[in-house]
């Protein structure tokens, strides 16, 4: 069990007032594991039924459950991440995992759009250390017809590795994702993700370095079908994923109509402090879709700064600094000509 309460002072729209609050419950479940008592593996057997969270894979489609900001407020915290009401039935005997779950996410009362689904996941792990996951899920959406027809009948379908292939280099390692949305003349859409990454563990403050290229297919404004990949339930367990950019991605940006290229650099000097720097270049995949004054693909430019610092076995201090710089895209569909800078500092206390 537990309980989330946050407050947003000056910074949210007019409309709601300047500021903000909300408490309510976020984790409120009950489940039933198997332990031992099976020979097939500990906790072969897993229910439950409530309040709770639920990531696929690396949350590239699903990990956040709940909504925030507007008249919650708390947008930047993130506090909230479980559904409504998930159940989630998990089936592990050895290296493979079978799922089945249904997740209604905890919307704002102001923006509701009836989202929910059901899903089928499987999971197979190779090697002594899960070096390589396979992993396919199928999900069928439903929505409030009247406010989000492309996802009211939505199937959806993943696919995705993760993997260090090569025995003799484990720090060598790959990540590929697929998914595909099919709703009739509705949506018709795709999206895909491919990062490599190689990190030194045995040296001097472990640095990694990795690239990744995003692509989330836009609506074509030639043809009456609808393109536009949607983002679903999307989450946030590492910078730079899923939320691209500190600026790009919680602004102007989304996962949909998007093309990105990213380079990261990652050091942790000590078991207590780890930072980096996050480059990206975000273009557009059908810029007309955003107005016919769109005509550049070019969509913005973006650096993050990041320091994670472990003080205690309680505190947790992050930093971060950001800057983007509009692309030509940006500039015709939004006016901007100015650059953006972002600066924030996160303090966490887990008891």
């Amino acid at each position: 069990m537990s309980a989330v309460g946050e407050r947003t002072y000056g910074s949210v729209p007019a409309q709601f007032g300047r500021d903000v609050s909300s408490f309510g419950p976020e984790d409120l479940f009950i489940g039933w594991r198997s332990g031992k008592s099976l020979s097939i593996g500990e906790n072969a057997l897993d229910f439950s039924i409530g309040r709770e969270q639920y990531r696929l894979g690396h949350g590239f489609l699903i990990y956040d459950g709940a909504s925030e900001g507007g008249t919650r407020g708390g947008y930047w915290t993130n506090a909230r991440k479980a559904f409504e009401l998930a159940a989630i039935g998990r089936f592990k005997p050895g290296p493979h995992t079978i799922e089945t779950f249904y997740l209604d996410k905890d919307e704002l009362e102001e923006s509701d759009s009836g989202s929910r689904l059901w899903g089928l996941n499987y999971e197979y792990a190779i090697g002594t250390d899960n070096e390589t996951t396979l992993g396919v899920t199928y999900m069928k959406w439903f929505a409030h017809p009247d406010v989000r027809p492309d996802r009211d009948g939505l199937n959806v379908f993943n696919l995705r590795a993760y993997t260090a292939p090569i025995s003799s280099t484990p720090a060598l390692s790959f990540e590929f994702e697929y998914a595909s949305e099919r709703n009739g003349e509705a949506l018709n859409s795709n999206a895909w993700t491919l990062l490599a990454a190689y990190q030194l563990s045995e040296v001097t403050w472990k640095p990694k370095l990795s690239y990744r290229y995003a692509f989330f297919q836009g609506d074509n404004p030639a043809t009456a079908n609808n393109e536009a990949f949607d983002p679903l339930f999307l989450g946030f367990y590492d910078w730079g994923t899923w939320w691209q950019g500190e600026i790009a991605g919680e602004y102007f940006l989304s996962n949909s109509n998007l093309k990105s290229h990213q380079i990261r650099a990652h050091v942790e000097p000590n078991d207590a402090i780890g930072g980096g720097l996050i480059f990206y270049k975000f273009s557009l995949d059908h810029p007309r879709s955003l107005g016919p004054q769109v005509t550049s693909t070019d969509a913005a430019f973006e650096i993050d700064a990041y320091a994670d610092w472990k003080v205690n076995a309680n505190f947790t201090v992050s930093l971060l600094g950001a800057f983007a710089d509009p692309g030509k895209a940006v500039q015709q569909f939004t006016g901007r000509t100015k650059n953006f800078a972002y600066g924030m500092v996160y303090i966490g206390y887990s008891f």
